[in-house]
């Protein structure tokens, strides 16, 4: 009888010295879940937050996206930002030369950056905006005859004129819209289709 009182004393004691330990794991396990969720929401919203805007960048939204073989778009005071253009894109790279418009739309729709720039601009400029563009890909790069302001960046549906290349809000026009959000074909290429680019 003594022999088995001893037992469930002994068992009692094991007993209570284990459950403060599985609290104190549970509390930590607790903290540990809220913070991981805490983090993953933090991480939620920093991928889905509105970027802050780009002054200056004009919107053009529901853009039309049909293909027509012979379309002649005119030059005018601003490159089209979209709209039906030609069935086969115009390779990427830098132009001396102007090109059909119709041609560089389709590259817009697959998420190229088009910068143009005024065919009478000092030559130091147009090299300047030419070493700017050199090497990266998903950039067109071409003079536009009639365009209102120096340089002009367009991408599908979005459009953003500048006086200099040397201007911030050029490489932040590059990275927030090239194959960016407005991107209708995202994947599609800029090469394999018409035009010999400098580079």
């Amino acid at each position: 009888m003594g022999a088995r009182g001893t037992k469930k004393k002994t068992t009692a004691r094991g007993k209570s010295k284990a459950a403060p330990d599985n609290r104190l794991r549970n509390i930590l396990l607790a903290v540990g879940a809220v913070a991981g969720i805490a983090i993953l929401v933090w991480l939620l919203w920093l991928a889905t937050r509105p970027a802050e805007a780009i002054a200056g960048v004009e919107q053009y939204p529901r853009q039309s996206r049909g293909h027509e073989t012979g379309l002649e778009i005119p030059f005018g005071e601003l490159p089209p930002t979209g709209g039906n253009h030609d069935p086969v894109w115009q390779n990427c790279g830098i132009y001396e030369e102007p090109l059909n418009t119709a041609n560089a739309v389709h590259s817009l729709e697959h998420g190229a950056v088009w910068i143009t720039y005024q065919p009478d601009l000092p030559a130091e400029e147009i090299a300047a905006i030419e070493n700017w563009a050199r090497g990266q890909n998903f950039l067109l790069v071409s003079p536009y005859p009639e365009q209102r302001s120096p340089i002009v960046m367009t991408g599908w549906g979005v459009q953003l004129e500048l006086d200099s290349i040397d201007d911030d809000r050029v490489g932040q026009f590059v990275e927030r819209y090239r194959v960016g959000p407005n991107t209708p074909e995202r994947g599609a290429a800029c090469t394999g289709g018409i035009g010999e680019p400098l580079s």
